[in-house]
């Protein structure tokens, strides 16, 4: 699924200067009327089989194309005002002609609303210029080299043979006689199915998921934080850490004294966070990372932002990303204090996603958990309800496609814990697959056992090579001409600013993109590399950024800098 950024102006919390707020709404409307503009470009051009569904799309395009008119008369500045999604796909229209019971002007407006930047308009431009240069088409590259997402195994990084010697055992149990498996990795195997009803990872697991895996979960936290208590009650195995996340917005997904929910999230953030709140109707709360000082994050701006949300919405749950996604910041523990501090004097929820522990490359930098720093702080500060995320999407094992992860559940009310439990049954259980690999990732092997040696060399090498990989990205792009680059501390990105000429900036107005989108259009086109524009992910007004992963494999990544600098280069010769 597809999913979106919120762009409906009720969604939009004002920060304490209008000024501000106006610049920040600005600024993102060009990429929000584009993304709409793209995804009904895309259903229309999937109809003209159907001549019926072409004249509905017809229609839908002339009333989004009457609305955009009338909004382009209230112009604000340079910047178009947004779409009203809800009034354009309005069922108070007069539906047009159709055999279908569903179109888009009657399915949920949130769906239209949301949007997931880094599986937007630009990768789906990326995936026909695949097919394109399939078919032979002459570009000025040969290949299309998609750093707009943190899947490492596409970009060449090669599986843990524990893992997959692992998963092979429990998914193929007459392997268990081979003399090909280590010794310790069949142990494992066997506590797994030994869990399992049937001794099978076919049947189905309690919906928190195998008891012996969450055990797993459980001891291994207790040694990432120095030997802090931790139940396995507390565990929940999910499909990856987004489903986890989900099911907690979900939960707080509710008015309180006639207000509706909000949750405050970073920004720049990752685009599950808006996209999920908008799909939930929710109200998104910004604040601002200090991008000056590293994207630093500090009490004054979380005050502020709460304070002003607070007039139409009630900020329910905070969400921090660490190490940062997408700014690929490592938060100090002092940070992580401050960040406590306020939670539990404004009583929100806290919500750690942390997902790249293990992804530190900055030698002055350490990951600090928010359960272990919450529970050294003492009370008041232990008792703060608090939910961690982790995957086995990242880290060193980058596992994406398999979709293991879990969350951890800390001080939630009993009764609120039990709603979330029954919330979770009607889903039934993550996929086995998922919870072998969150097996493979707490209870790794140990020095002294058959597979340890490999192991911890596969491991090694991998996080040594990211570690090469962030240090290249930040000082070649620091050499480019209006970057601002701050050092990848951890994480999997890196997240410039860069000086868009004011030449390029109206090149990009006449194309009804915002800059940092006609920027990375740019970019695809001509160099084939595809890259995440920064208002994908929210920026401060008047800057422009964007994502890039640090993920292709060393050679590729320097092939991919170098033609990131011709290309960069030509691009400031042309609009300067």
């Amino acid at each position: 699924m597809f999913k979106n950024r919120e762009i409906m102006s009720r969604m939009l919390i004002k920060p304490a200067a209008a000024t501000v707020s106006a610049a920040l709404q600005q600024q993102q409307r060009q990429q929000q009327q584009y993304v709409i503009r793209r995804w009904k470009s895309f259903l229309q051009n999937n109809n003209n089989n159907n001549n019926a569904t072409r004249r509905a799309a017809k229609s839908t395009t002339t009333t989004s194309t009457a609305a955009a008119a009338a909004a382009a008369t209230r112009k604000s500045g340079d910047f178009i005002q947004p779409l009203d999604v809800r009034r354009s796909f309005s069922t108070s229209h007069k539906m047009p002609s159709s055999s279908k019971a569903l179109q888009i002007n009657n399915i949920n407006p949130n769906f239209i609303a949301m949007e997931y930047a880094v599986r937007g308009p630009l990768v789906i431009r990326a995936g026909e210029i695949e097919r394109e240069l399939a078919k032979g088409a002459k570009k000025p590259f040969d290949q299309v080299i998609r750093a707009n997402i943190g899947d490492c195994h596409a970009m060449g990084q090669q599986p843990l043979t524990f893992l997959r010697q692992l998963m092979a055992l429990t998914f193929e149990t007459r392997l268990l006689d081979s003399p090909d498996y280590p010794e310790d990795v069949k142990k494992r195997a066997c506590a797994i199915l030994d869990g399992c009803q049937g001794q099978s990872v076919g049947s189905y697991t309690d919906s928190a998921g195998l008891e012996v895996v969450r055990r797993q979960a459980a001891q291994y936290i207790e040694r990432r934080d120095g030997g802090i208590a931790s139940d396995w009650q507390d565990i929940y195995l999910t499909a990856g850490a987004s489903p986890g996340i989900k099911s907690i917005l979900a939960m707080i997904n509710s008015e309180v004294d006639g207000k509706p929910p909000g949750v405050m999230v970073p920004i720049p953030q990752y685009p599950l966070y808006s996209a999920t709140i908008s799909e939930y109707g929710m109200t998104k709360v910004d604040y601002y990372l200090e991008e000056e000082t590293g994207w630093s994050l500090g009490r004054k701006e979380l005050q502020r932002s709460f304070d002003e949300a607070k007039k139409t919405c009630n900020p329910r749950a905070l969400v921090v990303i660490n190490p940062g996604n997408p700014t690929g910041q490592v938060l100090t523990r002092d940070n992580i204090e401050e960040i406590i501090k306020f939670a539990h004097d404004n009583k929100v929820l806290l919500l750690a996603d942390e997902v790249y522990q293990d992804n530190v490359y900055d030698k002055n930098s350490k990951f600090w958990s928010f359960k272990k720093v919450a529970h050294e702080m003492g009370e008041p500060y232990r008792s703060q309800e608090l939910v961690s995320f982790l995957s086995t999407s990242k880290g060193y094992l980058g596992e994406c496609g398999i979709r293991g992860g879990y969350m951890e559940v800390l001080n939630l009310d009993p009764k609120v814990k039990a709603m979330l439990t029954k919330s979770i049954t009607a889903a039934l259980c993550s996929t086995t697959a998922g919870q072998v690999a969150v097996s493979a990732l707490v209870n790794p092997p140990q020095p002294g056992e058959p597979s340890y040696e490999l192991f911890k060399k596969e491991r090694d090498e991998i996080l040594a090579a990211l570690k090469e990989r962030a240090e290249l990205v930040h000082k070649t792009l620091s050499s480019f001409e209006g970057y601002k680059v701050n050092p990848v501390q951890g994480a999997m990105y890196v997240f410039p600013q860069i000086e868009i000429p004011p030449k390029a900036i109206e090149a990009a107005k006449a194309k009804g993109m915002a800059p940092d989108v006609f920027y990375a259009f740019e970019l695809l086109e001509t160099s084939g590399i595809c890259i995440v524009p920064g208002s994908g992910f929210g920026q401060r007004p008047g800057t422009w950024h964007f994502r890039s992963t640090i993920l292709p494999q060393t050679d590729k990544l320097k092939l991919m800098m170098e033609k990131f600098r011709v290309f960069h280069t030509d691009f400031m010769k042309k609009y300067k």
